[in-house]
């Protein structure tokens, strides 16, 4: 069931699962949605109906041309943001199967703050 906060509940579930058992993780918020920081520095948040992750350039660009679930993140009708996918399954435990991804995000972000 979606909430009215127009993103799945079910999905964060599983995010959590996935992301918090990790040292370097918190939860918040960004826009309004659920969020997962490494460090100081957001690295993976829910967004209307999929999940959006900060990754190497490479890496993001690599989704892009590859993975038929993963769509360049635009939050808010924005511009795509370059180190930035966002990633739509329908059921949340497929998300399970993206836990290399997130370990990489937050591992991308974690580094970004060591420089």
């Amino acid at each position: 069931m979606v909430s009215e906060s127009k993103y799945d509940e079910r999905h964060k579930t599983v995010l959590d699962e996935i992301v918090l058992d990790d040292a370097r993780v918190r939860p918040g918020r960004m826009f309004g949605y659920p969020a997962y920081y490494a460090g100081r520095r957001l690295a993976i948040c829910l967004y209307e109906q999929g999940v959006g992750v900060k990754l190497p350039e490479k890496t993001a660009a690599r989704l892009l041309e590859s993975d038929a679930n993963v769509t360049a993140f635009q939050p808010m009708g924005r511009r795509r943001m370059r180190e930035w996918v966002q990633i739509d399954l329908d059921r949340s435990e497929d998300y399970r199967q993206y836990a290399s991804v997130f370990n990489e995000s937050i591992g991308h972000v974690m580094a970004q703050q060591a420089d």
